[in-house]
């Protein structure tokens, strides 16, 4: 809208967008600091990100970087009802660094991927999820994985207390479906896509379901050139994500050590009233990085290593409880909390 064909005082005074600063980076590169009305948003976590970066986001060499989010919305959106703390609860890990794994390949059934559950719970696994490529699929249906899965899980709960984390797809409603279907079978987390999934409507679940915790997943993350900071460790922890995954550096993608250390900063520094999400640092971790990772990132941090302990295949139990108990040896303090 050019701002000379506006008339009104106060769209002129109180809603049109201010540049505050343009400053260099280098000669072809600036960082230019703009001021929107949080008036404009309408405590919508879709019209958030349409203001932040709706018709900017086609400008083939412009970047999100960064967002400073007034504090009665981070209070309006909420953001995670459990978080890292919550997390640490569910499995009675009140201090030290979590672990989790992933359930893949795709194409097996409901029975195959019970009993890869059961083997990772006997190593003593905190968290199993869905690879975010399980959705609903005829091989695997959701009903029938969470009922399979769940069920393997309860019989060996009184030994170790591991969680199965479904991974929710399709449309709202299916997804609303998906969640009543894993409380119905004593399930208390699920993983969500918020860039597929759309933060509206992941914003919706997260309130709807006071007593499930998320984790958000990155898929799709890298395709709006928003800052992985913002993107993973303050807007997907605002909206309500209980723990944030996101490719570790040295694995198969391509996040550096700083971007992770920012990403991990973000996900649980002091944000008013706000609870901390966990960090989940994943993509190609191996059993030998662990003392690495756990002086890198602290014990606030959920380590999750899937392909490398699959592919121990008859020794998939030895090789998990070898990762959980590299875990357990350690007690780095918290290298992100301020």
């Amino acid at each position: 809208m050019p701002v000379a064909a506006i008339d009104d005082a106060f769209v002129l005074s109180e809603i049109v967008g201010r540049v505050l600063a343009i400053e260099p980076i280098d000669q072809q590169t600036f960082e230019v600091r703009v001021a929107l009305a949080a008036s404009t948003i309408g405590n919508d976590p879709g019209q958030l990100v349409n203001m932040l970066f709706g018709n900017t986001s086609i400008h083939d060499d412009v970047v999100l970087y960064d967002v400073e989010f007034p504090a009665g919305l981070m209070e309006a959106f909420g953001g995670p009802r459990h978080g890292l703390g919550g997390l640490r609860t569910r499995v009675d890990a009140p201090r030290r660094a979590l672990t989790c794994t992933a359930l893949k390949p795709q194409g097996l059934p409901p029975d195959a991927l019970a009993r890869l559950a059961t083997r990772f719970a006997q190593g003593g696994i905190d968290y199993i999820k869905d690879d975010h490529g399980l959705a609903d699929q005829a091989y695997a249906p959701f009903a029938a994985r969470v009922e399979a899965i769940g069920t393997a899980l309860r019989k060996s709960r009184a030994e170790q207390p591991t969680r199965y984390v479904p991974s929710l797809s399709g449309d709202l409603d299916r997804m609303r479906a998906q969640i009543s279907v894993a409380t119905a079978a004593g399930i208390d987390t699920v993983m969500i896509a918020p860039m597929i999934a759309g933060f509206a409507n992941f914003h919706a679940l997260v309130k709807e379901h006071p007593q499930v915790a998320f984790l958000a997943h990155p898929s799709l993350a890298g395709a709006a050139r928003i800052e992985p900071t913002l993107l993973c460790g303050k807007l997907f922890r605002m909206l309500g994500a209980d723990a944030v995954i996101f490719p570790n550096y040295g694995g198969r993608f391509g996040y550096s050590p700083a971007t992770c250390r920012r990403l991990a900063t973000a996900a649980l520094e002091t944000r008013g009233r706000m609870r901390p999400s966990a960090p989940v640092p994943a993509g190609g971790m191996t059993r030998e990085r662990v003392a690495e990772l756990l002086e890198f990132y602290g014990t606030d941090v959920m380590l999750l290593i899937g392909g490398a302990l699959l592919a121990a295949g008859e020794g998939l139990v030895e090789a998990t409880a070898a990762f959980v108990a590299e875990v357990q040896g350690h007690a780095y303090g918290s290298a992100n909390q301020p």
